[in-house]
């Protein structure tokens, strides 16, 4: 389905591109029916040739409209396009000499520009018809009466006329040929970019399957040490003593917040989802993610500015809380003394901004944020958060920046549509 998508883009690109040729070539008929008509004092007939020139007019006004109005653009279409331009082509040559026409090696023209286009039959089907072409001038044709010079070489009247059609097919060829092959660069470009982001997708699916597995096999040691520990708080002997007692509460406490996250990992999977879904709004909702954050992480300096406004109502995303949970741990790592918030609406978008005083980011992580596994923290599995942060954004239809500042430290940028907060289509 992405790549047809690609592939349409592609076409429809290529198309504009036979518009274009086609308002150069029918310019280029007008030019030269005037000078041989006025300037050599040959006789053509005018009336049939300028109808030939207004049907390319019309067709391409057709075709303008067809690209503005329709996305898809198929093999076939393009192959009828290339069809109409060899016959009116045909039909200017019958008008002006047929095959003795210096002219009639534009044929080529259009089985080239059919060969990088279209698809093996209708490239085949294309020689076809233009050698049937070629033949059929031979014998069926309005002859013209040219003066024929009697010099030698390159001022022969025919030499000129070849040496002009060899120029002007030589140009066109160049100018198109070049901006088809940078469509198709394109294209590929853009298809080597889907193939990349579908591969990070599946590992992150991994990556959740394995997360999913692990709480679902660590809920049940969790349950049994919750019992235990109850056990223990009620027994004489522990309760006597106040240091145990203390340590009992703290491992307790420490074991809810074991619990809490595992129950975490599976409503961000799609399960357990018992109460369905939590609407809010999007102050709100900050609000609550930097003091969940600010309450576990207890840092010395950290300001936060929330200006989002005019409000909006959304839904509660745990995967989102846990993406700017994530880029606030990062910079707290980076730069323990201070760490800065700041979101904002421009449009209908959220843009959260995170600042930090650490060392900032080198130019290739810069360049490219979110690659797994490229990190400036000597640890395994170092990367992988911003890896997952880049793919949360993705999938709501945002996106991540990551430069440095100019007064010092790192700057990391985040863009959420808030139509995919609503629940909508980002």
């Amino acid at each position: 389905m992405v790549s047809d998508s690609t592939g349409d883009t592609s076409d429809r690109k290529n198309l504009l591109l036979l518009i274009q040729l086609r308002w150069i070539a029918a310019i280029g008929q007008l030019v030269t029916i005037w000078f041989v008509h006025a300037e050599l004092a040959i006789a053509l007939p005018l009336f049939e040739m300028l109808a030939v020139i207004a049907f390319l007019v019309g067709l391409n006004l057709v075709s303008l409209l067809r690209y503005r109005h329709r996305e898809r653009v198929t093999n076939t279409e393009l192959f009828l396009e290339l069809l109409l331009d060899v016959g009116a082509l045909t039909a200017q040559l019958y008008l002006s000499g047929g095959a003795l026409n210096p002219f009639i090696t534009l044929f080529l023209l259009q089985v080239i520009l059919g060969a990088i286009l279209l698809e093996a039959w209708s490239v085949w089907t294309l020689v076809a018809i233009t050698s049937a072409c070629f033949v059929g001038l031979t014998a069926f044709h309005r002859d013209i009466l040219m003066p024929h010079s009697h010099m030698g070489g390159f001022w022969n009247l025919h030499i000129q006329g070849m040496f002009i059609c060899f120029l002007l097919s030589a140009c066109l060829l160049v100018a198109f040929i070049t901006r088809i092959n940078a469509n198709l660069r394109q294209r590929d470009a853009r298809l080597a970019e889907l193939r990349q982001q579908s591969a990070e997708e599946e590992h992150v699916v991994r990556m959740g399957l394995l997360a999913s597995g692990a709480a679902h096999e660590l809920g049940t040691p969790l349950s049994t040490l919750s019992v235990i520990l109850n056990d223990w708080e009620k027994m004489p002997t522990l309760t006597r003593n106040r240091e145990l007692a203390q340590d009992l509460s703290d491992m307790q406490a420490q074991l809810a917040r074991c619990k809490s996250i595992v129950t975490g990992i599976l409503l961000s999977s799609g399960e357990a989802r018992g109460e369905g879904t939590i609407r809010t709004s999007v102050r709100a909702f900050l609000d609550e993610a930097v003091a969940d954050w600010r309450a576990l992480r207890a840092p010395p300096a950290f300001d936060y500015d929330n200006a989002f406004a005019p409000d909006e109502p959304v839904i509660s995303d745990l995967a989102l809380k846990q993406v700017i949970v994530n880029v606030l741990d990062n910079a707290l790592e980076a730069s323990p003394a201070w760490v800065g918030l700041v979101a904002r609406r421009e449009g209908d978008t959220l843009c959260l901004e995170v600042a930090d005083r650490g060392p900032g980011f080198p130019p290739d992580i810069a360049a490219a944020p979110g690659k797994p596994y490229r990190s400036t923290k000597a640890r395994a599995g170092a990367g992988l958060g911003l890896f997952l942060v880049v793919n949360v954004l993705r999938r709501l239809g945002g996106a991540l920046e990551a430069g440095s500042r100019a007064e010092g430290g790192a700057r990391v940028r985040l863009t959420l549509p808030l139509a995919g907060l609503s629940g909508g289509t980002p």
